[in-house]
């Protein structure tokens, strides 16, 4: 049996963090699989009194109150760098497991046959909303929604942050998520690189998280539409043809205006930082096998 290590990165979010410490020290087997949940506070200003006075109770809760506010890429970076398990869990602080066995099927479907042949190192999980128990369209990991919806295992172009579970051995080779991505694409990025490196990516609907998100989505904000937007690019133009990264850079920036009610004014300087990334990234094209791979699991690459 190998153990596992459970990464939550939290922003003023107490009572659904709370939900989900409660979940994970409920699941079956949760002493003998857990080497730690490692919670990192990214600066919260809310009281997290409740949350310090539940873990004291259990030996494997890690709490870490960041000065900082770190981000999802940087505050998951500093989550992987303390985890020591062989497998590393990480789900949003708004979320929790559906059922008291999923650790347990964490840890055996790596052992599985279609993990192993295809040599996977990522695991995808199925993602309901909470309020509704329908599927989160926008937490699947596949753009063939219709197509891929009832498989129980797919080879997936990319993961979503949600809820996913990494060999630690994934970011030895891999690498962490990008420093400079503040919010969004960050799971993109090290989609790429952990293709490249030789590994898969699978997805099994029998593990599944209930994700406090409204089905109407949230509400967008300008900063983080354009954070969305330039990220994309920068994945794009690092990875991707220069065809993809101008095709990508034009989508999103449609999208930010269809999503930010026309704000001109940022959608220019969006566009500044977009043609800057040229002058500032460096390329690192995928080698053919990782190309292969991206073409035979139907991963849309264009936007």
């Amino acid at each position: 049996m190998r153990s596992l290590s459970v990464i939550i990165i939290t922003y003023n979010r107490p009572d659904d963090l709370l939900v989900l410490l409660r979940n994970l020290s409920a699941q079956e087997g949760a002493a003998e699989l857990l080497e730690e949940v490692i919670i990192i506070n990214n600066a919260s200003t809310a009281d997290y009194t409740p949350v310090t006075a539940f873990i004291a109770g259990f030996p494997y809760f890690r709490y870490h109150y960041s000065n900082e506010n770190l981000g999802v890429a940087r505050g998951r970076n500093l989550g992987i760098s303390m985890a020591t398990a062989p497998i590393l869990v990480t789900i949003d602080d708004d979320a929790w497991f559906r059922d008291t066995d999923a650790l347990r099927k964490i840890e055996a479907a790596f052992g599985n046959t279609f993990m192993q042949s295809n040599q996977a190192g990522v695991l995808c999980f199925k993602v309901l909303y909470a309020s509704t128990q329908q599927m989160q369209v926008n937490a699947f990991p596949h753009k063939k929604f219709e197509q891929y919806k009832d498989k129980t295992w797919f080879l997936a172009p990319y993961f979503i942050g949600a809820g996913h579970a990494i060999l630690k051995e994934v970011y030895e080779k891999a690498g962490i998520y990008p420093v400079d991505f503040f919010y969004g694409m960050e799971e993109y990025d090290l989609t790429y690189r952990v293709i490249q490196s030789g590994y898969t990516i699978a997805y099994n609907s029998d593990i599944v998280i209930l994700h406090n998100e409204s089905p109407l989505g949230r509400t967008p904000h300008v900063a983080k539409m354009k954070m969305l937007w330039i990220n994309k690019s920068k994945v794009a133009y690092r990875y991707l043809s220069f065809p993809h990264f101008i095709s990508t850079a034009v989508m999103w920036s449609l999208e930010f205006l269809k999503k930010t009610g026309w704000n001109w004014k940022e959608w220019a300087r969006g566009w500044s930082e977009v043609l800057h990334i040229p002058r500032k990234e460096t390329r690192q094209p995928l080698n053919a096998a990782a190309r292969g791979y991206l073409k035979r699991v139907q991963a849309r690459l264009w936007y």
